[in-house]
């Protein structure tokens, strides 16, 4: 398995901390289906999609925070973050409700901070059978 340097260790945890407290600090607006989450997924599934995508972001933040998921839950992130991504682009617009972008660039940035993570531990992945 390859070692990752202190350098890169580093540079990974700072991006873990990172992407698991967008996803985190973005858990209660879905649970409680706050009005700009209503705004979001009223027409794309309503709370019960809201619900969905906030335990799968917070699946992700768990697996982030964990050293031995960690990749898993930057691949995790990158998915779900890639639907965020898509619906921005393709129907939500990047201003939502007013906010300037703010909700797509932190989209934009849970997605590049994953996909750091990934280039740095995509051997830690349980799928290709080399993590221990």
């Amino acid at each position: 398995m390859h070692n990752l340097t202190r350098s890169e260790t580093l540079t990974c945890w700072a991006l873990q901390l990172t992407v698991a407290g967008i996803l985190l600090q973005t858990l209660y607006f879905k649970f409680t289906y706050a009005p700009e989450t209503e705004v979001i997924f009223g027409p794309r599934g309503g709370r019960p999609a809201a619900t969905a995508v906030g335990i799968l972001e917070l699946i992700c933040v768990v697996l982030l925070l964990l050293p031995r998921t960690a990749a898993l839950g930057a691949a995790l992130a990158l998915f779900v973050i890639s639907g965020a991504l898509f619906t921005h682009l393709t129907s939500l617009g990047i201003e939502v409700a007013g906010d300037g972008g703010l909700l797509f660039g932190l989209a934009v940035a849970v997605a590049l901070g994953a996909l750091v993570v990934l280039a740095y531990r995509w051997r830690q992945l349980p799928l290709l059978g080399t993590h221990r």
